[in-house]
């Protein structure tokens, strides 16, 4: 369980800043320094982190400060990637819920002792749901929106749960602990969250191409080419979520081939 140990003082430090942000709109180097060091506390004071590329690109374990430096380099990346598929109804929440789900029956299929993994996806999946019932209201008086606190949030936990999913799959030296392994761990750790990976270097290369700031707000994402499509918000989100599924499917029927294939 020393897994958890900073998990809740993490999620206490994101909530604050997500609050100041949504009110007062916080410059973005101090959000990544409380980025930096919330990741820190986790990867270095919980030891969640990732040891081994499984054969990705010929690497396989990684020495401690490599995966350090990677490991909160991961984190970051997905808690600011998540944050840029928070701009249609139900989309993140939506993606949260299946991405959740997907984690979650893969630990109780992998054993009782990844139990409390499952328990979390659970909380998560209940809680976005709840969000949902509002975010997707039809009456405006009734609507909630994520804001960058419960993006921040998510993404900090999707990710959490994606780097102990790998973590399951090498072969430890501890005793009573069941032994699994999966060489494309990676590959399938990625897929499950490919959609804010994807659109979050469609954007980057599409401001670089443009000359423009990486930084920037602007409308270049997946979900805004489908409304300028004519769809709606919600079918749009649809439309993501089912090509995403997809994906998720290709990358689980294949899971036996070699890692740097899928």
């Amino acid at each position: 369980f020393e897994l958890y140990k900073f998990l809740f003082a993490s999620l206490v430090i994101l909530l604050y800043i997500g609050v100041m942000d949504d009110i007062v709109v916080m410059r973005a180097y101090k959000k990544l320094i409380a980025q930096i060091i919330v990741t820190a506390l986790m990867v270095i004071g919980s030891d969640v982190r990732i040891r081994s590329m499984f054969g990705v690109f010929a690497i396989y374990e990684l020495s401690y400060t490599v995966s350090v430096i990677f490991s909160i380099f991961t984190f970051i990346i997905l808690i600011n990637a998540f944050n840029l598929i928070d701009g249609i109804d139900g989309l993140s929440g939506g993606y949260s819920v299946i991405c959740s789900a997907l984690f979650g029956i893969s630990y109780f299929r992998l054993g009782e002792f990844n139990y409390p993994l499952v328990v979390l996806s659970g909380v998560i999946i209940g809680s976005v749901l709840g969000f949902l019932y509002y975010n997707l209201s039809h009456y405006r008086n009734n609507k909630v929106f994520m804001g960058d606190t419960g993006s921040m949030i998510l993404g900090f936990l999707l990710a959490f749960t994606a780097i102990c999913f790998m973590d399951i799959f090498i072969d430890k030296e501890l005793p009573d602990v069941p032994r699994y392994y999966l060489q494309t761990a990676p590959a399938v750790a990625v897929a499950i969250l490919i959609l804010p990976i994807v659109d979050t270097l469609n954007v980057i290369i599409i401001r670089l191409v443009k000359r423009q700031s990486v930084f920037g707000a602007d409308k270049n994402h997946i979900h805004h080419s489908l409304l300028e499509l004519g769809l709606t918000h919600r079918r749009s989100t649809v439309y993501i979520l089912i090509y995403y599924l997809f994906i998720v499917a290709v990358a689980y029927f294949f899971r036996q081939i070699n890692v740097n294939i899928l």
